[in-house]
C-alpha cells in the first residue's frame, strides 16, 4: 500500500516554467488526497509570489538571489547581497523543515529549490528534482547530489547527468485543458475551419519588441494572399506597435480578417489545439506543449537566457524532426515567411513534422510525476 503523503513541500520559483509543473502536479495529488497539505517556498522576487497565491496554495520564502557577471559598481553590490543570502538561506530552510516536518521535498527549478532540497536532504527527507530544460540549469547540477530523483522531459537529457540511475523521464505536465478538443473542434471554435492553416505566433517578453517587428514584416507578406489564418500575440506593448508598422505599411487588419492581432492569447489551450504551426520562443513550458499536442515550430530561440538553454531545447526538437530552427540574427519576416511556407504547403513534411514532435511528448507527466514521488516516499 503507498504511504500517506500528509504534508508536502514544492520550492520553485523564478519563471511560470518553473512554477506551473509544481502546481499542477499539487493539484493531482490533492486529487488523490484531498486532506494533504502542501506549502510552497519560494525565494522573495519572482513570479511565485503572484502564480501561487492566486492557485490557493500558502507561500513562504527564503533569501536567495543569482550572481551577476560583472565588475561594476551597481552588480558587485548585488554579489555582495547574493553572498549575505548564501550564508542565510539555509538556516531559513532548516527552520522551515522543522516547523513544516514534510513527508517530501520537490524541487522544480529556481534558486530557491537548492537550500530546500539539500537541507532536506541531509535532514533524511526524501527529495526529488523536476527540470523542464533540456539542459540542467545551474541549481540542478547542484542539487544532484542530494536529490533522490531527478525527473527530466526527454530521454536525451540523462545523458547530462552524472548519475543516469537516478534520472527518470516523466515530461512536464501540460494543463487539462490543452487536451479538451480534437483540432479541428478548436478550429471551429476559433471560426478558422475553412481549410487554410492557421499559424499561431507569440514571444515572451525577453526580445519581443524585435521579434514583433519581424512578425510586422511577415503579416505584410501574408496580407497580398492571405494563405493562411494567423493569430500573433504581442503583448501590450507590442500590439500598438504592430498596429502602426502594418498601418505604415498599407495593411488594415480590418480588411484582413484572417489575420488576428491580439494583445495576449487567453485562450491559448485552444488556439494552441487548432494550430498547425507555431512560431516562438524555446521556454520549457512551450515546448512542452508542443510536443503534447504534436504540433510542429519554427522556433526562434532567446539570445537573452542564461547558459544559451532555450537554443539546446530547440535543437532537441530540431534533431527529432519536429521543429526548424532559425537565430535571431536570421529571423527576418521574409525568412520567417518562407520558413512557414516551405512547412504548411509541403503536405508530407508537415505531417512528418507532427509526428516527430508528437513522439517527444509526454502527456501523462503529471501522473508520472507522482508516481515517482510515491516511490521515493515508500
Amino acid at each position: 500500500m503507498a504511504k500517506k503523503l500528509n504534508r508536502v513541500i514544492f520550492t520553485c520559483g523564478g519563471t511560470a516554467g518553473h512554477v506551473n509543473p509544481a502546481i499542477a502536479l499539487a493539484q493531482r495529488m490533492h486529487e488523490e488526497d484531498p486532506e494533504t497539505m502542501f506549502l510552497f517556498v519560494g525565494a522573495e522576487r519572482g513570479l511565485e509570489k503572484d502564480l501561487i497565491p492566486k492557485a490557493g496554495y500558502a507561500l513562504r520564502t527564503v533569501h536567495i538571489s543569482s550572481f551577476h557577471r560583472s565588475v561594476k559598481p551597481r552588480e558587485i553590490r548585488h554579489n555582495l547581497v547574493s553572498v549575505c543570502n548564501l550564508l542565510r538561506a539555509p538556516r531559513e530552510a532548516r527552520a522551515i523543515l522543522k516547523e513544516y516536518r514534510p513527508d517530501v521535498v520537490i524541487g522544480t527549478g529556481g534558486y530557491a529549490s537548492f537550500p530546500m532540497v539539500k537541507a532536506a536532504a541531509r535532514a533524511g527527507i526524501p527529495t526529488a528534482v523536476h527540470e523542464s530544460n533540456m539542459v540542467p540549469g545551474l541549481t540542478t547540477r547542484m542539487l544532484e547530489p542530494y536529490a533522490g530523483r531527478i525527473m527530466v522531459g526527454f530521454e536525451e537529457c540523462r545523458g547530462h547527468y552524472q548519475h543516469p540511475d537516478r534520472v527518470i523521464v516523466t515530461g512536464t505536465p501540460v494543463r487539462g485543458d490543452f487536451f479538451s478538443m480534437t483540432r479541428q473542434q478548436a478550429k471551429r471554435a476559433l471560426g478558422v475551419d475553412d481549410g487554410r492553416p492557421l499559424i499561431v505566433s507569440f514571444w515572451g517578453s525577453l526580445g519581443a519588441a524585435g521579434m514583433n517587428r519581424r512578425v510586422a514584416d511577415f503579416l505584410a507578406l501574408e496580407a497580398a494572399k492571405e494563405p493562411f489564418h494567423h493569430i500573433h500575440g504581442a503583448g501590450k506593448s507590442g500590439y500598438p506597435m504592430v498596429r502602426e508598422l502594418l498601418a505604415a505599411k498599407g495593411v488594415d487588419l480590418a480588411a484582413h480578417p484572417s489575420l488576428q492581432l491580439r494583445e495576449y492569447i487567453y485562450d491559448m489551450a485552444v488556439v494552441m489545439r487548432a494550430a498547425d504551426l507555431v512560431l516562438c520562443r524555446a521556454g520549457a513550458s512551450t515546448i512542452s506543449e508542443l510536443t503534447a499536442l504534436g504540433v510542429p515550430a519554427v522556433i526562434v530561440p532567446s539570445p537573452y537566457v542564461t547558459n544559451n538553454h532555450q537554443e539546446k531545447n530547440a535543437r532537441v526538437l530540431e534533431r527529432a524532426g519536429g521543429a526548424a530552427v532559425v537565430l535571431e540574427g536570421d529571423a527576418s519576416g521574409q525568412a520567417l515567411f518562407q520558413t512557414a511556407c516551405g512547412i504548411l504547403h509541403d503536405g508530407e513534411k508537415r505531417d512528418a513534422m507532427e509526428k516527430a514532435m508528437a513522439s517527444l511528448g509526454i502527456r501523462d507527466a503529471t501522473e508520472r510525476i507522482y508516481r515517482t514521488i510515491l516511490e521515493i516516499c515508500q
